[in-house]
């Protein structure tokens, strides 16, 4: 198969695992409100490196629309892109595209800011995605991101260590900082979250966070295999989460 088919199949791949997911999604939500927390901070560090107010911010990788209301509290008009269609159908806050990052349906110099939470590691080559986001913002434009680096104990031991299964994202934490350092001039840190075993468990009965752990499985298989992986699991953790900035120079 050739690489542009390969990339075609990831994406086709991705957007059923979130077609999927949008119930589980919520229910994780409401109980932890973590995405919406990292929304808020990742566009409250935006707006500290950006050169002023925001008017049009891109919401890439929208999902169910908590990471768009966070950036509708700092900007006039957001709008959220998403490769999903059955998750942009819970957005209610700003205009709908359904899209993906490595061909955004805009002209260049349309935005002030873009905000990739807890969605540019989704991508299989983040240098792609980036280079639209250059393309689609305007001079002194911002951008920013967040990935997962992962879950541990108090002795910083990572959660999965003994459970015989990496929690793994397509894209690591690092090509995603190394592919928008390639593109702006970058700011980057640690976020820290204390959870639990029931938010961990919570987290990957996500469809679309299950194939993190079996990506080769179907939905429903993987949801149960990996509810019986955890199933042990016990205690509190901490989850971490890197953040990046970037400025257009």
């Amino acid at each position: 198969m050739c690489p542009l088919a390969v990339l075609a199949d990831m994406k086709t791949v991705v957007r059923a695992n979130f077609d999927a997911s949008v119930e589980a999604y919520n229910r994780y939500e409401r109980r932890t409100g973590r995405f919406t927390a990292l929304a808020r901070l990742l566009v409250a560090e935006m707006s500290a490196h950006g050169e002023g107010a925001f008017d049009a911010v891109l919401d890439a990788g929208a999902g169910t629309g908590v990471s768009t209301q966070a950036v509708a509290e700092r900007a006039d008009r957001p709008v959220a892109l998403d490769i999903s269609r059955e998750m942009l159908t819970e957005v209610a806050s700003a205009p709908r595209v359904e899209a993906d990052f490595d061909h955004l349906p805009f002209a260049d110099d349309t935005f002030d800011a873009i905000a990739f939470t807890a969605s540019l590691f989704l991508v299989p080559d983040p240098a792609v995605a980036t280079q639209e986001a250059a393309r689609v913002l305007r001079s002194g434009g911002v951008v920013g991101a967040v990935a997962p680096v992962g879950w541990v104990t108090a002795n910083g031991t990572d959660v999965f260590a003994d459970l015989d299964r990496e929690s793994r994202s397509p894209t690591g934490s690092e090509d995603v900082e190394r592919a928008l350092a390639d593109e702006f001039a970058v700011t980057t840190g640690t976020w820290r979250f204390a959870t639990t075993a029931d938010d961990v468990r919570l987290f990957h009965s996500i469809p679309a966070m299950a194939a993190r752990l079996y990506p080769r499985l179907e939905t429903e298989k993987r949801v149960d295999k990996t509810r019986e992986l955890l199933d042990t699991l016990e205690g509190t953790f901490e989850q971490r989460w890197r953040w990046i900035v970037g400025v257009v120079e």
